[in-house]
């Protein structure tokens, strides 16, 4: 879990979010970030999702460490070098900008984890699910307890998330074939704002992985790298 519970920024930021909902959590971050601290540079950090149903939430353990490395050495990004663990039902949910949420299997939230990230994503928090082949089926219905009012839709080429520095014309990269359908990057889009990114038959991380696990071509490597740098650049750029 989160440590920076007495980190002057992260307080004010927390305080910011509860009394101004409609403000970005990123537009905090990235102006709190200016504030002298005497904590360490590399305070940022990015949480992966748990949550209750039996799927395998830990799964691609090396993934979002290799993406970090990846960012902080083409993005000038200083994040931390290790996720954390966040639970769907936690209030620490708001301390994280992004949280990345994967799993091959069932998926369930309770009504009082659905409205918590309900809370964190309407307050400007962001959310990747990068089904690892076989949990479609499942959140696509736990999603719907959060915003049973959306409707997932397939994001355009020309959106923002796609063209960061790393350039994608054609959208979501295909890194593993699965059942041979193409890549789509699916969005949730609340008041206009991007509050769910879906990546769907692609397994990006999968992609972050270490090249041993997976054995996947370096080039399909990179292209998962720079789409997942596209995320994190878009999420504490513009989101």
């Amino acid at each position: 879990m989160c440590q920076r519970k007495e980190n002057k920024m992260f307080v004010i930021h927390r305080l910011g979010c509860l009394s101004c909902p409609g403000r970005s959590l990123l537009s905090i971050i990235m102006t709190l970030m200016l504030i002298p601290s005497d904590a360490s540079s590399q305070n940022i950090r990015i949480g992966k999702l748990k949550y209750n149903g039996g799927g395998d939430w830990y799964a691609n353990k090396t993934a979002l460490p290799n993406l970090i490395k990846f960012c902080n050495k083409e993005l000038n990004t200083e994040l931390n070098e290790e996720e954390d663990v966040v639970e769907v039902g936690s209030a620490a949910i708001i301390d994280y900008a992004y949280i990345y949420m994967t799993g091959h299997g069932n998926v369930v939230l309770s009504s009082a984890e659905a409205l918590n990230l309900r809370r964190y994503l309407i307050g400007g928090g962001f959310l990747h699910v990068d089904d690892n082949y076989g949990m479609d089926k499942f959140v696509r219905l736990e999603l719907k307890k959060v915003f049973p009012e959306l409707e997932l839709v397939e994001i355009p080429f020309a959106h923002p998330i796609y063209h960061q520095k790393f350039k994608f014309p054609s959208g979501l990269p295909k890194i593993h074939e699965h059942d041979g359908k193409p890549a789509q990057g699916l969005g949730l889009f609340y008041q206009g704002r991007l509050v769910v990114f879906y990546s769907y038959e692609c397994d990006l991380g999968n992609g972050w992985e270490d090249q041993r696990i997976h054995n996947d071509p370096e080039e399909k490597r990179q292209q998962a790298l720079k789409m997942g740098a596209n995320l994190i650049s878009y999420c504490f750029t513009t989101n």
